[in-house]
């Protein structure tokens, strides 16, 4: 099996923004999202999370500049599937 790339994105130090899984590709027809949790590593604040049918969202604020975090989403479907996918977090000051 061919190694996975985890996407990196950038984020300043003050910012919060939303960062948005969309499973829509992932799901067979006529399943939904029924859980979905987020881990976030340490010095990273998950403000909030949310859920629809077909995506989750995470408000993510603070982390130290130069420092890279692990942001996860577990699911689980209404057909009592469960993934989870990564990205990871750069802080730096912008």
């Amino acid at each position: 099996m061919p190694d996975v790339v985890i996407p990196t994105y950038l984020k300043d130090p003050d910012a919060v923004l939303d960062w948005i899984w969309d499973w829509s590709d992932w799901l067979a027809p006529g399943e939904t999202i029924v859980t979905s949790v987020f881990t976030v590593g340490a010095g990273l604040d998950l403000d909030s999370s949310s859920h629809n049918t077909t995506s989750a969202t995470a408000w993510l604020s603070g982390g130290a500049p130069g420092s890279p975090y692990t942001v996860a989403n577990r699911i689980t479907t209404s057909a009592s599937r469960t993934d989870e996918r990564s990205i990871v977090i750069r802080v730096k000051n912008r």
